[in-house]
């Protein structure tokens, strides 16, 4: 008779006799040293575990820390797993729940089905669920439904915690420039509260947000985390009422989603007077108030002022887009009348080289005018939508995320010290020493360069979002009156692009780029 060996089914691309490449995924919500110390915790399991059975082999661990669940986009490794099982590394994941893995049903079905696609599965051992013998979705949905559920419970739990401590006025949240927590209290950073003193007494000499930000940024002084200063952030540090003393608690609230929005009477709010060390004296910070909310009437109505204007708005702001260079002002004459116009310096001193002609001043800024007005007629389908998509990005897990790289960074920088040290001391041997410390570096180098790109993406969405809000609130006004003002120009346009003749472009400094037939 006949002997016959079932063989089971192998994942897609996994050969008979060959070992399944298993990998591990582990998550812990917060970076404290309890989590953490649960973190290698479960890293020592999974090696162990893994590497126990003579039928796998170890495809290494995903972990991710110090951040929240509710946000995959914000799990760097789990996401570079699925990267990894897309480029066949893996054939199997091992993890500890579904509530580690995802928080929500949606999520979590999509990342399974994603996976079982690729021929990839996932072994959840607290629910001892194996998605490769699932005959239907119906129990992993039930399941990543109860895990919503609990991170819902958490996420509740922690809004009550906050909010109780909101009440009895513990709260401090991150400090603002200017100062630091040290003990659960807020305590005046020295050098950074120069700075606050140095913008209270610009604004109050009559100097805008624009104007004073330049300003810090001529004179290469640091913003937190050496992010450039921009006019909406000056603007909300003269409105900050930390400055004077005061505490004004839940200005911004979470919705079911996990957005952030500001708190416009949606949620209660504490106010505490006197909770801290004042910068500013109450008596500046109030005339600071009255100057910006006379400086926002002005602007709304279009009222020049000479603290606003510069002799020539346009100098260096106009580009040839046949040569490059600048134009300059001019004085024309025609038919005995002078007018003011604009030249191409290439064409001025080389006619074959470029062949772009004048613009007269007046067309350049009834162009812009008629783009502006554009603007206001549709800044709801435009400039709002925008303002929204960008001010969606999730600014506090960044910050976690960054925290949580400074920590291994130093950690590893520990390491790699102590690697040096036994190497002087002849403890290593060469080979070794290299090995390890080509680990190391190959670590550091790359979370380096997930911070720098955490900054990069933080700081550009924050500072586009300010720029584009001005915006919106400048056009959006009742009182606009769609006329040309230097102050206009100076606050919104980066530069401008002469195409041709007929067709310019304006590069605003919210990142803008519009094209607009000259009005002649």
């Amino acid at each position: 008779m006949k002997k016959i060996t079932k063989i089971d089914e192998l994942p897609q691309g996994q050969l008979p006799n060959t070992k399944l490449r298993v990998a591990a995924y582990a998550r812990v919500s917060t970076d404290s040293d309890e989590q953490l110390e649960s973190l290698k915790a479960q890293r020592e399991h999974y090696e162990r575990y893994i590497k126990s059975n003579p039928e796998w082999v170890f495809a290494g661990l995903y972990y991710d820390e110090g951040i929240s669940g509710t946000k995959m986009e914000k799990r760097t490794e789990l996401l570079r797993m699925i990267r990894d099982c897309k480029q066949g590394r893996i054939d199997f994941i091992i993890t500890k729940s579904i509530s580690r893995f995802a928080r929500n049903t949606v999520d979590c079905l999509e990342l399974v089905r994603k996976l079982i696609d690729i021929g990839v599965y996932i072994y959840f051992e607290k629910e001892n669920l194996n998605t490769g013998d699932m005959e239907s979705e119906l129990m992993l949905s039930i399941l990543s439904g109860f895990a919503a559920e609990e991170s819902a419970s958490i996420s509740q739990n922690s809004k009550w915690s906050i909010q109780k401590r909101f009440q009895n006025g513990s709260y401090i949240g991150t400090p603002p420039y200017g100062y630091t927590n040290i003990d659960g209290e807020m305590v005046i950073v020295p050098e950074e509260a120069e700075i606050i003193k140095r913008i209270f007494s610009e604004c109050l000499s009559g100097k805008g947000g624009g104007t004073i930000a330049r300003g810090l940024n001529k004179d290469k002084i640091p913003a937190r985390r050496g992010n450039h200063w921009s006019a909406g952030t000056v603007i909300d540090m003269l409105r900050n009422e930390k400055y004077m003393g005061d505490v004004l608690l839940q200005k911004t609230y979470t919705d079911s989603n996990y957005n952030r929005h500001p708190n416009t009477g949606e949620k209660d709010q504490y106010y505490y007077k006197d909770n801290h060390e004042p910068i500013i004296s109450r008596e500046d910070f109030a005339k600071a108030q009255d100057l910006i909310d006379e400086r926002a009437k002005m602007k709304c109505k279009g009222v020049k002022k000479n603290v606003y204007l510069n002799r020539y708005a346009l100098s260096g702001k106009i580009v040839c887009g046949e040569c490059g260079r600048n134009f300059r002002r001019k004085t024309n004459y025609s038919a005995g009348r002078s007018y003011i116009a604009w030249s191409c310096i290439g064409h001025i001193e080389d006619k074959e080289s470029c062949s772009m002609l004048f613009l007269r001043d007046g067309e350049i800024k009834a162009t812009l005018t008629t783009m502006m007005n554009k603007l206001a007629f549709s800044h709801k389908l435009i400039l709002e939508p925008l303002f929204k998509s960008i001010s969606q990005i999730d600014e506090e897990s960044d910050r976690e995320r960054m925290d949580a790289i400074d920590k291994r960074m130093e950690q590893l920088m520990e390491e790699r010290n102590t690697l040096i040290t036994l190497m002087a001391k002849g403890f290593l041997e060469p080979a070794l020493f290299n090995q390890e410390r080509k680990v190391l570096d190959s670590e550091i180098k790359n979370l380096t360069t997930e911070k720098t790109n955490l900054v990069t993406n933080s700081t550009s969405g924050v500072l586009r979002a300010n720029d584009i809000k001005d915006l919106i609130d400048y056009v959006s006004a009742d009182n606009f009156n769609g006329e040309y003002t230097e102050e206009l120009f100076e606050e919104f346009v980066e530069n401008i692009i002469v195409n041709s003749r007929d067709e310019l472009t304006f590069n605003l400094k919210c990142g803008l780029s519009l094209k607009e037939k000259v009005v002649r």
